[in-house]
């Protein structure tokens, strides 16, 4: 554990999800290949691969930037120009967007959450309330860990995602905590540690692959805490 900056007494703890909670390593990647697998089916879309899907994708971004904020409405209407591009009847579409959702999302809630990472939300929890922020649309009830939660907040659905303030913000109120007194914790130094900071936050970083913060691109400022394992988090409390 490395301690950047001081700290006050922590009354609540956010958590991203993605790579901090859980490995999520090749998680989306397969999910991709089985809704590419699923599009193969219809006239048009045989020859799809996961490299048009991210094309298409970017392009979608490049049209509207703020559609990156709800990662659910930006695959929808990948999906949709797909479609159209593919000359299958518009009628058609609300099935086949319902079906290749339904499909990414069994593969996407198929991670493998470890005993210990439950074991150390079950002792943080009887010490502090626990929060949900992500800017994934993974479900904490279907991967078996909302018990341990006061809720879980998403980008687009509850505001911008990190690292911009309304979600942080809206995680603030809920929690009638201060803002200062909350522990933020994620991997991701822009969307986690900035976005933390910039609204008020602690910042904890988990530094999943040992890498020296002085030394990455990505940095803008440091978090308060460092940690290379989750469970260092209770030496906190």
């Amino acid at each position: 554990m490395h301690i950047y900056r001081s700290i006050n007494t922590i009354k609540a703890i956010t958590f991203d999800l993605d790579d901090t909670l859980y490995d999520n390593s090749d998680i989306v990647e397969k999910s991709e290949e089985e809704i590419v697998k699923y599009l193969q089916s219809y006239e048009g879309l045989q020859h799809l691969t996961v490299s048009e899907l991210h094309l298409e994708k970017k392009a979608m971004l490049v049209s509207n930037p703020e559609i990156y904020h709800d990662v659910v409405v930006w695959r929808i209407e990948t999906i949709k120009s797909l479609l159209n591009k593919a000359k299958i009847p518009s009628e058609k579409w609300s099935n086949i967007i319902d079906e290749t959702l339904d499909t990414f999302n069994f593969w996407r809630h198929k991670m493998h959450v470890p005993q210990s990472t439950h074991a150390l939300l079950t002792k943080l929890a009887t010490k502090v309330p626990l929060a949900v922020i992500t800017n994934g649309n993974v479900d904490v009830n279907k991967i078996g860990l909302s018990d341990y939660f006061q809720f879980s907040l998403r980008g687009g659905a509850d505001g911008r995602s990190k690292p911009f303030p309304e979600i942080f913000n809206l995680a603030i109120n809920k929690l009638a905590v201060p803002a200062g007194n909350i522990l933020h914790v994620g991997d991701n130094l822009l969307t986690d540690v900035n976005g933390a900071i910039n609204n008020g936050l602690l910042a904890c970083w988990i530094n999943i692959f040992n890498q020296d913060i002085f030394h990455l691109s990505d940095a803008r400022c440091l978090p308060h805490i460092e940690i290379s394992q989750l469970s260092e988090l209770e030496n906190l409390l």
